[in-house]
Order: C-alpha cells, then sequence, then structure tokens
C-alpha cells in the first residue's frame, strides 16, 4: 500500500531539512513546494506579495497533481510545504483516500529564533529571493503552528533541536509497516 508523509509547518521551521533527510532514509520520492515555485518565480517573476502568492498556490496545485500521479502509481511519496489548513486539507485527504496511508510531521520552532532564521536566509546567496523571507521575518503575525485535518499518525518535530527527533524510531516503524 503507498504511503503519504506530509512534512508541513512554518516557513523557516526545518521542512525542508527534515524532508530531504526523511526521503534519503526511506529512499521514497519528495516533492517539495519550493522546488516548483523557484522555477516560477524564475520564468515569470513576483513583482510584490500578491503575485507571490499566486505563484505558490500554483506551485501547490502542481504537488498535488505530482503526488496523485505518484501514488496512483503504487509509490510511496513525502509532500514537503507551507501547507494551509484552511486551503490544503481538502486535497490532501483525497489524496490519502482509504487505499493510501498518511502521516504528517508538523514543524514547529521557537518563535524569535524562527524569525532570526528567516532574516539570515535574506541575506543568503544561496536562498531565491522570490521567497521574501525578509518581509515574513518582519511581519507582525506569529506563524500558524497547526496540524492538518488529515488520517493518520501526527509526529511534531522541533525544527530548532540538534539531537534527532525521539519520535524518528516509531515512525520508522510506520513506514515499514504494510
Amino acid at each position: 500500500m503507498p504511503q503519504l508523509l506530509v512534512i508541513t509547518g512554518a516557513p523557516a521551521s526545518g521542512k525542508t531539512t527534515l524532508a530531504r533527510e526523511l526521503a534519503a532514509r526511506y529512499g521514497a520520492a519528495l516533492i517539495a513546494k519550493d522546488s516548483i515555485k523557484e522555477p516560477l518565480l524564475d520564468v515569470l517573476g513576483a513583482a510584490d506579495r500578491a503575485a507571490s502568492r499566486t505563484l505558490s498556490d500554483a506551485s501547490f496545485a502542481v504537488l498535488f497533481a505530482l503526488g496523485r500521479e505518484q501514488l496512483a502509481t503504487g509509490s510511496s511519496v513525502l509532500l514537503e510545504g507551507n501547507f494551509r489548513s484552511l486551503e490544503h486539507a481538502a486535497a490532501l485527504r483525497a489524496l490519502s483516500a482509504p487505499a493510501v496511508r498518511c502521516a504528517q510531521v508538523l514543524c514547529v520552532m521557537e518563535e524569535g529564533a524562527r524569525r532570526e532564521r528567516l532574516a539570515r536566509r535574506a541575506h543568503d546567496p544561496a536562498r531565491h529571493a522570490g521567497h521574501r523571507d525578509a518581509e515574513l521575518a518582519h511581519a507582525g503575525a506569529a506563524a500558524e503552528n497547526t496540524w492538518l485535518d488529515l488520517p493518520g499518525e501526527r509526529f511534531l518535530h522541533d525544527g530548532g533541536a540538534a539531537a534527532p527527533p525521539s519520535w524518528l524510531a516509531t515512525l520508522d516503524r510506520w513506514w515499514r509497516e504494510p
């Protein structure tokens, strides 16, 4: 039975690092929202926050389509992005149909440290400028740390912790289950 592992959380909460590690650990395909959005930014640009949000929405639509294709072939997949609970849960639930096992990891981080990470990213030449990290670092609202309304196991990941997560052995068992 194919498995869907959803990795979500606020920007700069450790999602991408964790998703890459888990994809390598399990030999599974990883579909990450930023890997779709960055080429769109290169081709189409995003002059303002609204245009960037439109590209994010398009990126999520592509991510869901690619995830659906992967799962339809019987392959397991990891989906990574800053999924918005009210907007994306239904599309993710559709992917986690009865023939797909689903679990999610919510990445969280102490808010001050997360904002510092965003501010550092804004000056990192390797980071795509289209992500608007500087704007996010100075935004007044705190990050949304919300579980998605999905079936299956839930794992909470502290993206600021140096030690391996305590729940990793449980996720390993979940991944290996038939």
